[in-house]
């Protein structure tokens, strides 16, 4: 009788347990989803290890000329090469995107930026051809 007693005791303190085990982590779960997602750099990286993907905030810094540039957010997409081919910036002075050509090419992209109070689109082959659209 002494036995039987100390396994349902047994069985009881392991549903309590259970019980409580399940509440938790139900309670984990609900709090797993962080609403924002905070720091300074993100990067993306493929199954090798490589940077896919990057948003960045720049810092503000002196040119070649002594004046100052503005702090820049950039998003670069990158290829499996490690060529940026899609750039995003923005800045307090100016906004703009770039789509470069394929690894093997140096002159072939487009840029589309405003600055100031003026846009432009900017159009170039690897051949040199180049066509630029202002308003």
């Amino acid at each position: 009788m002494k036995l039987q007693r100390l396994f349902v005791a047994l069985t009881v303190v392991n549903i309590v347990l259970l019980t409580f085990s399940w509440a938790q982590s139900r309670t984990v779960a609900a709090q797993g989803i962080a609403p924002v997602l905070r720091g300074r750099a993100l990067e993306i990286v493929d199954d090798r290890g490589r940077v896919r993907a990057s948003i960045q905030v720049l810092p503000a810094t002196a040119q070649k000329d002594g004046s100052l540039s503005y702090e820049t957010v950039l998003l670069r997409l990158i290829t499996e090469k490690g060529r940026p081919s899609v750039k995003i910036g923005a800045s307090e002075e100016s906004a703009g995107l770039a789509f470069s050509g394929p690894s093997g090419t140096k002159d072939t992209y487009v840029q589309l930026g405003a600055k100031g109070d003026a846009s432009s689109l900017t159009l170039r082959n690897e051949d040199g051809r180049e066509q630029i659209l202002k308003p």
